[in-house]
């Protein structure tokens, strides 16, 4: 792998882009330098300051943290430009003009590092063009990267190369994309808004036409084109809403200004839609002025209305029939969608088709291989699968044989044939554009394999195309046994072996008796004959916690004994991973909560993705948690202020205390660990797909470092008259009305837990004797009515009841 370091970056320009990608830097601990223009008034930077203090308020959070806004340094192009000699990496991210770029880049260039890259954030504007203005000493250091907004969330960044940029700068900047920013990176042609925003920007723009053509309302069109059809939650209006009109509007300009009919058989429907032009004339730009094809009203949300110029009631839904229509298997979907004779069916086969068109007519284009524009769609665009491996999926040539003859018939939105590729050759005989071989590349006319560089090797499992053979992780390693909704299996790689794995795969990754007792099963066997543990699953859940509905049934029929033996089985658990004798380390990505939580706090280590949200979530069924969280948050407490030079036990009780009754959820990975989830010592990591390859290596040195399990040892609670301040608290909310009389008493009993029970402050406590405490506070809830409701409406609603 490449050595080259990126130790400091700078961008420049604090808009909404900018200071974005300014935050997810400091979100993955690269020191950055955000520029912009002096300000008129105030402070010099004052236009980067506000810039900055604004990351705070957005959402979805660009920070991990909101205080991490601080380690962000302001700069202006008129004091600081001496600052950019410190920066390994500069990124441009002004406004979409051509000529305000050019004008910075003369400005930037004598200052700019003899080893930096310098890469635009561009859209869509041409980057050979860009690299005109940039001296010839920068040109082969100088490229484009396209992130996509909002830039801690999406995983696409397109790399765009100019004639003379250097092929061993690219590389640099995928490694640092790939493994520090935690990104999936596609490289793009210099073509007009690259691979995803040509794509995706067309396929907006033929949508917004269908809609006109069909007669559909905006919320109606979102229900319909939002999860239910594999894409983003947001649908197509609150996606271009969250996106920002005006940023939409540029890009489609930029369609406008540098294809026409010559190039773009599609491009008479690039003239931008009467909704859009008269939303942006009226200043309505979007979640970023507070409406756009939505806004909302108190509670309710309204939806734009261009008759009337004004907003309506939203939150019509699509007739269920296509929903069914949509759970079809991918063949089946689109027969029924082209065959439906209502309008909503209708839109949606015209829509899919209008897709498939573009992108084959444009593969050789804009993309080296169809596997390009499929991952750049599902990493940009937030689809399940990419428009070639959906037509894949359904059956290469029958969607091609309809595709053209609705071509043929005039009902597409261009009369352009499918090129020749689509129906002879290699694709045809292969039934798709994708196989074990590689992908189909319409410029070289030939299968080419996925580019691999040393960085991916990182990736143990990355995400792979529909055809490509790639096999998943649950087929692959040798497997030790398969019980109790546990995958007990070796990843059979040099470097990976003697490190055992245990995959949850329940549903949600729930932690039942079975679970739990085969994850005990694992940590014996990697006693006897292996180096550690890893639990790690590839879903994107970590665990959701304890299965409530395995537990009814015994509770039902035995009583709460039954509960309780399964409680104190689970606990056991829990400190049998803790005090195992080989180092457990728990790989987390996405939720894991209330068991998951306390399954990840009782091993030895964390290795945590970005985008872990890691909690104590049990208050919201009526529960309290039962399987050792109550006991780790008094014994860190402890810890921490053995610590420290104070003797009060409570200031350091406090947070813990109050993640536990409010639920709180770190919604990252830094959250998490401010929480108190994640401690010193642990591992944050950028990239999802790198999770398991680091958690091995961390097992594999604590093994190598002679790892041995924590001693046993009492530790201090702060007894009765903890217990007696934090309740007092609670009454003030109670009888404030900020809780109820239910969740009053819960945090009570939390209250008690943690704080050790009916002892003298300061009294030595072990972990089993808090353990018994919790199962007794478990136990009483467990049959409380109230806690029952809670219970009963979440497993039947999914919804938390609050009563």
């Amino acid at each position: 792998m490449s050595r080259f370091q990126v130790k400091k970056v700078a961008v420049l320009g604090a808009g909404v882009m900018g200071a974005q990608i300014a935050a997810h830097l400091v979100n993955v601990r690269v020191p950055v330098i955000l520029f912009d223009l002096p300000a008129k008034e105030g402070p010099k930077s004052g236009i980067v300051l506000k810039a900055i203090d604004n990351l705070k308020k957005l959402k979805p959070a660009p920070l991990g943290v909101p205080e991490d806004a601080a380690l962000i340094q302001a700069a202006n192009y008129e004091e600081h430009l001496g600052l950019l000699g410190e920066c390994d990496l500069v990124i441009e991210a002004i406004a979409e003009r051509m000529d305000w770029k050019l004008d910075l880049y003369r400005k930037i260039a004598p200052h700019v590092a003899p080893h930096a890259i310098l890469a635009s954030n561009t859209s869509g504007l041409s980057i050979t063009k860009l690299a005109e203005a940039v001296p010839e000493s920068i040109r082969p250091r100088f490229c484009g990267i396209h992130f996509f907004n909002p830039p801690r969330y999406m995983t696409l960044v397109e790399l765009i190369p100019t004639p003379t940029t250097n092929a061993q700068v690219l590389d640099d900047l995928e490694a640092f994309a790939v493994t520090a920013l935690g990104k999936g990176v596609v490289r793009a042609k210099d073509t007009p808004n690259f691979i995803a925003n040509r794509i995706g920007i067309a396929g907006m723009l033929a949508t917004m036409k269908e809609v006109e053509k069909f007669g559909l309302s905006f919320d109606v069109v979102d229900d319909l084109t939002g999860k239910r059809l594999g894409r983003a939650s947001s649908g197509t209006f609150r996606t271009a809403d969250v996106v920002g009109l005006d940023t939409m509007a540029h890009v489609v300009k930029t369609l406008q200004d540098n294809l026409s009919e010559a190039t773009d058989p599609f491009y008479p429907n690039f003239a931008t839609p009467p909704v859009l032009a008269k939303l942006i004339e009226l200043g309505r730009l979007g979640q970023k002025t507070k409406g756009g094809f939505y806004k909302k009203a108190g509670r309710d949300i309204l939806r734009f209305d261009l008759e009337s110029g004004d907003y309506v009631p939203a939150g019509q839904k699509a007739d269920e029939v296509y929903g069914r229509m949509l759970k079809k298997p991918a063949g089946q979907r689109l027969k029924l969608l082209r065959e439906s004779e209502g309008p909503q069916g209708q839109f949606l086969w015209a829509i899919l088709r209008d897709g498939f068109h573009y992108a084959a007519l444009h593969l050789g284009e804009i993309a080296e291989s169809a596997r390009d524009v499929d991952l750049a769609m599902r990493w940009g665009f937030g689809m399940k699968q990419g428009p070639f491996e959906l037509w894949q999926e359904a059956g290469w040539s029958q969607v091609a044989q309809w595709i053209q003859e609705d071509i043929d018939a005039g009902k597409a939105l261009a009369k352009a044939p499918l090129p020749k590729w689509v129906f002879e050759g290699p694709v045809a005989e292969a039934g798709g554009v994708h196989t074990p071989e590689g992908s189909w590349s319409a410029a070289e006319q030939r299968f080419v394999p996925e580019r691999r560089m040393p960085v991916h090797a990182r990736q143990l499992f990355p995400e792979s195309v529909l055809g490509s053979g790639a096999k998943a992780a649950e087929e692959s390693g040798t497997t030790i046994s398969d019980e109790g909704d546990v995958r007990v299996w070796t990843l059979d790689r040099a470097g990976y072996e003697g490190v055992l794995i245990a995959s949850i795969h329940s549903k949600m990754n729930a932690i039942s008796p079975d679970v739990a007792e085969a994850l005990a099963e694992a940590v014996a066997l990697a006693e006897r004959e292996y180096q550690g543990l890893v639990i790690w699953s590839p879903s994107d859940k970590f665990s959701v916690g304890a299965d409530l509905q395995a537990m009814l049934p015994a509770f039902v029929v035995a009583g709460v004994g039954a509960i309780e033996g399964a409680e104190q089985a689970l606990q056991d658990v829990m400190l049998r991973i803790r005090y195992a004798n080989v180092p457990v380390v728990s790989a987390v990505r996405g939720m894991a909560l209330g068991g998951g939580c306390e399954l990840a706090v009782h091993s030895a280590r964390r290795v945590a993705a970005m985008e872990s949200y890691i909690g104590l979530v049990e208050v919201g069924v009526g529960l309290v948690p039962g399987a050792g969280g109550l006991t780790y948050i008094a014994r860190r407490a402890a810890e921490n202020a053995a610590a420290s030079t104070g003797t009060d036990l409570l200031p350091f009780l406090t947070e813990g205390f109050t993640a536990a009754a409010m639920a709180k959820v770190g919604t990252s990975a830094l959250e998490s660990k401010k929480l108190g989830y994640l401690v010193e010592g642990d591992v944050i990591v950028p990239h999802k797909d790198e999770l398991l390859h680091v958690a091995i290596g961390q097992v594999k040195a604590m093994s190598d470092a002679g790892w041995r399990p924590p001693l046993k040892k009492p530790f201090r609670v702060a007894g009765r008259s903890g217990a007696a301040t934090i309740k007092g608290q609670l009454v003030n909310m109670r009888d404030g009305g900020f809780i109820s009389q239910h969740d009053f008493h819960i945090a009570s009993l939390i209250a008690h837990v943690v704080t050790g029970g009916d002892v003298d402050p300061g009294t030595l406590v072990t972990e089993e004797y808090l353990m018994r405490l919790e199962r007794e506070a478990f136990c009483a809830l467990v049959q409380h009515p109230k806690t029952q409701e809670r219970i009963m409406g979440m497993l039947s609603t999914g919804k938390p009841v609050r009563n």
